[in-house]
């Protein structure tokens, strides 16, 4: 049970409605706020803000709470031109709710003037901002094209060139036969660029966009990265590595431990930007020919075995045909994955 003790005050009170106190839509803020500005003396001009400031109402709390007021018709304010020129706010609280008729007639009793000041002048009920009268004539806009009036032979660096002297024709002439010529012999001397073939090319392409399926890893590569990609990827190809390759070599420099690939774009850079040899190739008889040692001792074996990270031990590429490369857990030792597998065997 609550007990409740009350002492009517003999001065300094201020009569609130249950209304106020009790209204379901105003915040201990808003409610704080209204019966501080009401409990203020007669011609006060305290500005809500201002008593905000004093009752320690935060600025976003203060915001809420104003409109809430004025969304209840507690509060009502407007911009007004007193006298002078000079605009000013006026702003109404109410202990009752008021709609915006009732307040304009309140508000045209008010006298106009800064807070603190004086004045006797008054506002129209109908006062209400007028429509704005445009500027003089036809909007236009500034000129963009066009050529400058003054010549710009004197103020621009980028003249066109003199027609040159016979003189200078001929030392041109024979300058550039000179440069022509040793433009030539460099050209026999320099190897020529290896320029790849255009079905490689495709391959590459169609390869590059396979990337994001060989791992979760790759499969936020930047678009603007696949031209790059493309040339890298068709480098390996002109060297002689087929598909296959160039993906083991990939799925070999993606982290053992399963971290996190921030930059997949960098990191296929990085393994296709260095061409690895090609392995060489058995003979007939099914003896490979001896190739040199790699560095620190590892068999020639060891040193071309596909190095596969931990999760994708066991896992081998189906040999059937799919969109893109497929890998699977063979249980004995088939090369189709269980997809073709069904697919292959007759109804029956």
């Amino acid at each position: 049970m609550i007990y409740r003790h009350h002492i009517a005050p003999p001065r300094a009170f201020t009569q609130l409605s249950h209304e106020i106190i009790r209204h379901p839509r105003l915040t201990s803020d808003a409610v704080r706020l209204l019966t501080w500005q009401l409990s203020l003396p007669q011609g006060a001009r305290e500005s809500l803000s201002r008593t905000a400031e004093r009752a320690r109402i935060g600025a976003y709390a203060f915001t809420r709470a104003k409109r809430q007021l004025k969304d209840e018709g507690f509060v009502h304010e407007r911009r007004v031109q007193g006298p002078g020129g000079r605009w000013a706010t006026q702003q109404l609280v109410s202990s009752t709710s008021l709609n915006a008729a009732e307040a304009a007639k309140l508000l045209a009793r008010m006298p106009v003037g800064a807070a603190g000041e004086t004045t006797t002048e008054r506002v129209s009920p109908q006062l209400a901002p007028g429509p704005r009268i445009p500027a003089v004539g036809e909007p236009t806009t500034p000129p963009t094209d066009g050529h400058p009036k003054k010549d710009s032979w004197e103020n621009t660096s980028h003249r066109p060139p003199e027609p040159p002297s016979p003189a200078t024709e001929t030392e041109t002439e024979t300058g550039t036969a000179t440069a022509t010529a040793t433009a030539t012999a460099t050209a026999e001397a320099e190897p020529q660029p290896d320029t790849t073939a255009p079905p490689l090319l495709e391959e590459a392409r169609a390869l590059v966009s396979a990337y994001p399926h060989l791992s979760p890893a790759l499969h936020h590569i930047p678009r603007a990265m696949h031209a790059e990609l493309t040339d890298l990827t068709a480098r390996w190809l002109a060297a002689g590595h087929p598909p296959a390759a160039v993906r083991l070599h990939i799925l070999r420099g993606l982290p053992d431990d399963g971290s996190t690939v921030h930059r997949p774009g960098g990191l296929l850079r990085y393994l296709l930007r260095d061409v690895a040899p090609v392995p060489p190739v058995p003979t007939r008889t099914g003896s490979a020919p001896e190739a040199a040692p790699p560095p620190g001792g590892a068999s020639p074996e060891q040193f071309l075995e596909p190095r596969l990270s931990p999760r994708l031990a066991g896992a081998r590429e189906c040999a059937g045909d799919h969109t893109q490369p497929t890998l699977f857990r063979p249980i004995a030792d088939e090369a189709l994955c269980r997809d073709c597998t069904a697919r292959s065997v007759p109804p029956g």
